[in-house]
Formats: structure tokens, C-alpha cells, sequence
């Protein structure tokens, strides 16, 4: 089996363990149970022998005290937890009104919140069932004090203490927007190379390919949007059923009931009845109500630019934030711009076509990422710049003809988007300036043949 058939599976079912706050928490409130039911036992068995060094640590008060130390814990954890967390949703809808509302996501993604939340409500539960075997002394039995059991909640309570610290002290790092752009960058970049890799290893189609137009659809079931497509799964599909396959629909875009997903022909090795093969094509599909970043790279773009677009909105007015969007944008884009995408048609194992992919060619993405920052940003001279500039670098990392086509259109877009703002003399001549250099690269790549383009690109 090949790596990706692994990988991209695993990405998914991590990203949805990573987006939920409940499973690390619960795994440890059960370990906690599980620890709380067998150390009083096991104290019981070696209390009596425990070596003189460790007898003079473990706690050695009665079974009032053990009782009222393990209720204090048990009501200062479960109130801690409380009013911290409550605190932590409020800044964060702070922050999320600053920013973008997705960053409420990197919260429930974050792994010191899983680790803090895990702590607090593992102390808890097992300081509850050591509560529990705690007993009082009688006329018919001595005094039950898991010895043990009671220093190690005492222990994990100044462990939680010490947590809690860590916690608010990254909580701090993680409302700054620059910490925010930062996560969403590195998570991006994981996307796009798992994706990248998986691209590289589809089995392209060799022949010629004559475009008969599927004309089967296999329409979705629910609507929202598309967060998993297995194209490995689809080409078997089409392999085993004799079926041609075209895509329609791409990672991240929206779909609605009833909608076209894929449409397939029957080849003459055929087989099959259609709604079973619709049922098993509609598998390869995941339909839910927000994006995620399992196969999507485009998510993490969008994000950027929401904060972007956010800090040049009259009510925040923030350029310097745009700015910093602005250089992470320039880098994933340049990242996207480089991905390799999946080939036009695939094959089966057998070397017969199967799959007519779908890909966003590389103009519109790069509309993508700057076209709202370019609109939005348009009355903002230090923003303008920085987006001659960015798409400067494009043509020096990217020197092909269609990202230098693409640029011209963008530069045409963002001169009629700065000409309807009233810049200053100077400033207009900066921007009038640095546009005619960007302009005078791009004429020149797209005029130049593919020879001497690789001879201009080797040089630079």
C-alpha cells in the first residue's frame, strides 16, 4: 500500500482529534479511574513495608485529614477549571473579534489546552475514587488511609498549580496575532506538503485522451462543504466498475443537496448497477459543515486573509497586521504556486483512464490570495507596496509565463483599485514607479521563449 493511502487517512482522523476538546480529557479521566481503583489496593499491600526514607514523604495524617485534604482538592480543581476556561472562551471571543472567528479553532486545537484540561479533570477524577476508600477507624477495624494515593493527588495538584501557570502564560503568546499567522502558516505548510506528496503518485494516463463527456452525475447527499476526497479511492472504483470519472468539485468549495460531486461514463468492460456505483463514488467524500485543514491549503490561506482583510476594516484599523499577513500570504503562495498538482487524467492499474481531474489553475490562485487584500487594501499606500512587491518576488521565484500573464492582470487590477484613492504626489509616484518595474519582468518573461526563460531563470 502507498504512503499517502496511510497518511492522508491518518491526517483526517488527527485533525479531528485535534479539533475536539474532549478526547485527551477523556482518555485521561479514565486512566485516572483506572489508577484511582488499583493504587489504594496497592497501598494497601505495601504500606506495612515501605522503606524508611519513603515512609517519611508520603502523607502521614489520619483518616479526617486525608478526607479533608482530598475534598479541598476535588472543589478547588473543579472550580479552577471552571473559571479558568471560562475566562480563556471569553478572550478568546476578544480575540476572535479582532482577528477572525477561525481562531477560535486554534484553540481547540492546541495541545497545552489539551494537556492543561486532561491534568485538571484527571486530578479530579482521581481524587474522587481515592475519596472513596478512605474509612474511618471503628471498634471492628482500623483506619483505611491509601497513604500513597493521598501523596500522589497532593503531587498532581502542585503539578496542576504549576500547569495553570504555563497555561495562562501561553494563553498570553497565543492571543497575539502574530502567534495566530504563525500556526496558521506552519499547519498549512504540513497541508501542502502531505498533499504535494500525494499528487506525485497518482499514476498518470499515457494515452490520448478523447473527450467524451461523462455524463452520469453523482449528486451529494447533504450540503456544506467538501473536507475529504479520496481520488486513490475513486480511481479504484472506476478500475473495478469499468467507469471513466470526471471531477467536478474541488477540496474546500461548498456543495449543496442534489449537486453534481463527480460524473462518470461506462466504458465496454463495465459493470455494475449505477445507484451502487453513485453509493460507492459519494464514499469518497466528506460533507460537513466547516472547512478543515486535513487536505485543504487553501483553508489556511483564507484565514490569513480574513485577518488581513479584518485589520484594514475602519472599525480595527491596523495596517501593520495586513503587513504581517500580507509576508505570510507571499510565502504560501509562492508554496501553492509550487505544488505539484495531480495529473490531467489518471490511470488504473491497468493503464486505462480512469479519472479526469480538477485542479484551479495557477492565475486563479493567485487571485485567490490577494484578490480581497488588493480590494480591501487599495487606500492604504504602505499595503500597495508591499503587494508590488510580493508580486515582484513571485516573478523571481516563479519566472513562467502564465504567473507572469497572471501578474500583469493583477497589476492592472490593483492600478484601477489606486486610482480610485486620492494618494499624495509622492506616494503616487512610488507606486507608479515600482509598477512600471514589475510590469517591465513580466512583459519580459511573457515574451521571451521557453529557452531563454530556463537561460533567465538560471541566472537569477
Amino acid at each position: 500500500m502507498r504512503p499517502r493511502r496511510i497518511r492522508l487517512p491518518f491526517a483526517r482522523l488527527l485533525e479531528s482529534i485535534r479539533s475536539s476538546l474532549w478526547p485527551i480529557p477523556v482518555i485521561a479521566i479514565v486512566a485516572a479511574v483506572g489508577i484511582g481503583l488499583l493504587l489504594p489496593w496497592l497501598d494497601r499491600s505495601v504500606d506495612s513495608v515501605l522503606p524508611e526514607g519513603i515512609d517519611a514523604v508520603v502523607f502521614n495524617g489520619g483518616a479526617q485529614s486525608a478526607r479533608s485534604v482530598l475534598s479541598s482538592i476535588a472543589g478547588s480543581l473543579i472550580t479552577a477549571t471552571s473559571l479558568t476556561f471560562s475566562l480563556t472562551v471569553v478572550s478568546l471571543q476578544l480575540a476572535s473579534s479582532q482577528a477572525s472567528p477561525r481562531v477560535l479553532r486554534l484553540f481547540a486545537q492546541d495541545s497545552v489546552v489539551h494537556g492543561t484540561l486532561a491534568l485538571f479533570l484527571g486530578t479530579f477524577a482521581f481524587t474522587i475514587m481515592t475519596l472513596r476508600t478512605i474509612r474511618d477507624p471503628s471498634l471492628d477495624s482500623a483506619a483505611i488511609v491509601p497513604r500513597l494515593a493521598v501523596t500522589l493527588a497532593l503531587m498532581l495538584t502542585l503539578a496542576s498549580v504549576l500547569m495553570l501557570v504555563f497555561f495562562l502564560a501561553h494563553l498570553a503568546r497565543q492571543l497575539r496575532v502574530e502567534t495566530m499567522l504563525k500556526d496558521i502558516h506552519a499547519e498549512t505548510d504540513r497541508t501542502i506538503a502531505l498533499v504535494s506528496e500525494a499528487n506525485e503518485e497518482y499514476n498518470a494516463f499515457r494515452g490520448t485522451v478523447f473527450r467524451q463527456a461523462p455524463n452520469q452525475p453523482v449528486a451529494a447527499r447533504s450540503s456544506g462543504f467538501i473536507t475529504r476526497y479520496d481520488r486513490s479511492a475513486v480511481v479504484a472504483i472506476a478500475e473495478r466498475h469499468g467507469l471513466v470519472v470526471e471531477e467536478l468539485k474541488l477540496i474546500g468549495e461548498s456543495s449543496i443537496s442534489g449537486s453534481a460531486l463527480l460524473r462518470y461514463r461506462r466504458t465496454r468492460q463495465s459493470s455494475g448497477h449505477d445507484e451502487a456505483i453513485e453509493d460507492e463514488l459519494r464514499g469518497a467524500f466528506s460533507i460537513d459543515y466547516e472547512r478543515t485543514s486535513a487536505q485543504d491549503a487553501d483553508y489556511g490561506v483564507q484565514q490569513i486573509v480574513d485577518i488581513g482583510v479584518r485589520a484594514l476594516s475602519p472599525g480595527i484599523n491596523d495596517p501593520t497586521t495586513a503587513l504581517h499577513a500580507l509576508a505570510h500570504l507571499a510565502a504560501l503562495l509562492s508554496d501553492c504556486l509550487a505544488m505539484p498538482q495531480p495529473p490531467p487524467a489518471l490511470a488504473g492499474e491497468d493503464g486505462a483512464l480512469r479519472v479526469l481531474t480538477h485542479a484551479r489553475s495557477r492565475a486563479q490562485t493567485i487571485e485567490g490570495t490577494l484578490g480581497q487584500m488588493r480590494r480591501y487594501g487599495a487606500a492604504d499606500f504602505p499595503v500597495v507596496k508591499r503587494m508590488l512587491d510580493l508580486l515582484d518576488d513571485l516573478l523571481v521565484v516563479h519566472p513562467e509565463r502564465d504567473i507572469a500573464t497572471a501578474v500583469e492582470t493583477q497589476l492592472d487590477a490593483l492600478s484601477a483599485a489606486v486610482e480610485k484613492n486620492g494618494f499624495g504626489r509622492e506616494e503616487s509616484r512610488v507606486i507608479a514607479t515600482r509598477s512600471a518595474e514589475v510590469l517591465r519582468r513580466a512583459r519580459a518573461l511573457t515574451r521571451r521563449r521557453p529557452a531563454a526563460r530556463a537561460a533567465w531563470r538560471s541566472r537569477t
